[in-house]
């Protein structure tokens, strides 16, 4: 997705509308978004008489950048999004983002050698909704009293921030839908990375030292791979932007600028004894006010690392915003983190390489409970399973996977009263290794993780899951909330993740000649014991056993449990029945280099009578002595419905 080409915002072409006002002389003068109050406020106007004023108004040789571009060209304005000046903060360290975000940036930059060339427009991009998008803006910025309100540059002849955060107060309907935000989804805005909200305070992490430790290489991790970090401190309402004794303030975003093992010790005996300590740099959007505990600008710790390893991180004792903390004092007094990864999906890579499968679907109200799709969270048993359905397949032994689910963004409605997000998450479930349809019923399928629900734009969850079908629900909280989401899947092998979306087999035109499903039976086979010893004497394993289960020239496998005579299979099978008076064999066997052994079967009628409850059933032979005991049991369960929209 980053290479894209992106789709003009309202269909306003940035290079025709710029061509225009050249020939015609003109600056531009953008209508969708005019010099007027309602591209300011739709609430609280600002503090004073605003004038909208362009940059050659406000100061002699303006710039797109002055020096090239910085973190520190960064200072907030009179609305609350330090979130997002947070973000372009992080943006500005990363070269093959910003770029992206300001495309042609030198075509862009002011030429003052040749002002006939000026046409007073400037376009930038956004990931929006798994798309990019090109914004378009004249330059009238507001100001009050001749100084920019907003988002401006330590630089008063620079404007790269200025016009940025003009175009994404365009794309939130006004500069006022920008008050209170969060960092991690103006990240994903400006490169499409995957967020996660990490609860400092809720983890504890500053007391534990083997989860702070596994944090710190996972940041550490993030960071080496360009993904964004960002930090902020939880704050009660009359609390925001409040500046604590140490120096931190509350209810404010940080923008997160190293993560390093810094080298102790002087000259030789630092490099050859090699102990290091975890510590992270970060940066106020205001500009000024930093930590004043361990670590900080002129605190004595420095004195313990080498002028060598301190030249390498740039200390500079200076009110500038940017400090260093220890990662422990980090962990305790920060509440919240948003760390955004850059998902490598390149298959040209030194870094690990994932594989991507997005979907975009809806939460949609239908009275037919079959076509509903807003079902809410698994405390909603009667509804739940009425939500769009994702299965995926892991094919590895046991395989890390990324999931994040994202709703639209909201923004642009604050103007009219709305505009929250939804409180969303998602379950994953391990269902049968054949299934095609979708679930109607939980029955022994077992819910292996849920994400939390939150009111984010985003949620995030990353879990290792062994060999096995899945189906990953998204659902809103509460049942009958609509609206739009996307579900991003990552794996380390292609999972082949697609949208469940048939009930039931489908009637074709020679089902009529073949027959079409009667019964629907789920077979649930849980373990066996007592299984006879397999071995051949020269070493005394037991065995490797494995079940399969038949029905009607289908068949499903387990895995095969090694060295055990109580194997654990917890495998599952569903069947669509033509013949439903024709039986169902489960069988055990053994896994051999040279051949298998059959150790033993149970055969099943699967009726819609039969007990749905769990069954111990004995091992017996097979083929003409099939009333034989063999020795060993096997407990399973199955259930058939002649409904085939029950299971």
């Amino acid at each position: 997705t980053m290479f894209s080409s992106a789709v003009p915002y309202k269909n306003q072409q940035y290079q025709e509308l710029k061509n225009g006002c050249i020939a015609d002389n003109k600056l531009f003068e953008d209508p969708e978004f005019p010099a007027a109050s309602s591209s300011l406020y739709f609430r609280k106007p600002p503090p004073g008489f605003v004038e909208w004023k362009r940059p050659a108004e406000i100061c002699q040789e303006p710039y797109l950048f002055v020096e090239g571009i910085s973190s520190h060209d960064l200072n907030q304005g009179v609305v609350g999004n330090c979130w997002f000046v947070a973000a372009c903060s992080c943006l500005a360290l990363k070269p093959n983002l910003w770029k992206k975000v300001i495309p042609n940036h030198k075509e862009q930059e002011w030429d003052h050698k040749h002002p006939d060339q000026y046409a007073g427009i400037f376009h930038f991009q956004f990931w929006v909704f798994g798309e990019w998008v090109d914004v378009v803006v004249d330059d009238r910025l507001p100001t009050i009293n001749g100084e920019l309100i907003y988002c401006h540059s330590k630089n008063n002849n620079e404007f790269w921030s200025a016009l940025l955060e003009k175009a994404y107060a365009k794309l939130a309907g006004c500069y006022e839908s920008l008050e209170g935000g969060n960092t991690g989804d103006a990240v994903v805005d400006f490169s499409g990375a995957v967020s996660e909200q990490v609860n400092l305070e809720g983890e504890a992490f500053y007391k534990d030292q083997n989860k702070q430790d596994q944090l710190f290489e996972d940041l550490l991790k993030v960071y080496d791979r360009g993904g964004i970090i960002s930090c902020s401190i939880k704050a009660e309402p009359h609390e925001i932007e409040l500046k604590m004794g140490n120096g931190l303030v509350k209810g404010h975003a940080y923008s997160v600028t190293a993560v390093k093992k810094v080298r102790l010790g002087h000259g030789l005996v630092a490099y050859f004894k090699n102990e290091t300590i975890p510590l992270i740099r970060m940066r106020n959007p205001w500009g000024k006010t930093e930590w004043k505990g361990a670590w900080s600008d002129s605190s004595p710790e420095w004195s313990k690392v080498g002028d060598t390893e301190r030249g390498n991180l740039g200390i500079t004792v200076a009110d500038d915003g940017e400090f260093w903390m220890s990662f422990t004092d980090w962990c305790k007094f920060f509440t919240e983190a948003d760390v955004c990864r850059l998902i490598n999906t390149s298959m040209i890579s030194v870094h690990k390489t994932w594989h991507e499968v997005v979907h975009f679907g809806s939460w949609t109200k239908n009275a037919e409970p079959l076509l509903n799709r807003c079902g809410g969270c698994a405390n909603h048993r009667q509804t739940f399973l009425q939500n769009p359905q994702y299965l995926f397949d892991i094919t590895k032994e046991a395989d890390e996977m990324l999931i994040s689910l994202q709703q639209k963004d909201l923004k642009a409605l604050r103007k009219v009263g709305q505009g929250e997000n939804l409180t969303i998450g998602f379950s994953v479930f391990k269902v049968e290794l054949n299934r095609k349809y979708r679930m109607h019923d939980i029955l022994t399928q077992e819910a292996l993780v849920t994400s939390t629900y939150i009111n984010a734009r985003s949620v995030f969850l990353r879990y290792t899951l062994s060999l096995g079908r899945y189906v990953i629900f998204p659902t809103t909280f509460r049942p009958l909330t609509l609206g739009d989401f996307m579900l991003r899947v990552y794996t380390d092998v292609d999972s082949g993740c697609r949208e469940l979306i048939q009930d039931k087999p489908r009637i074709r035109c020679w089902s009529s000649f073949l027959g079409y499903p009667q019964v629907v039976t789920h077979v649930y086979v849980h373990g066996a014991e007592g299984l006879q010893n397999q071995s051949c004497g020269c070493c005394d394993t037991g065995a490797d056993p494995y079940v399969i289960i038949y029905c009607e020239g289908q068949s499903v496998r387990s895995t095969v449990r090694k060295d055990t005579l109580q194997p654990e299979f917890k495998t599952s099978a569903v069947f669509y029945r033509k013949k439903p008076r024709k039986s169902i064999t489960v069988e055990v066997w053994n896994s051999n280099a040279v051949k298998d052994e059959f150790m033993g079967q149970v055969v099943l009628s699967g009726s819609p009578k039969d007990s749905p409850n769990p069954q111990k059933l004995q091992l017996r032979k097979a083929g003409r002595n099939a009333t034989d005991e063999m020795p060993g049991s096997i407990t399973l369960k199955i259930v058939t419905a002649t409904q085939l929209t029950a299971i």
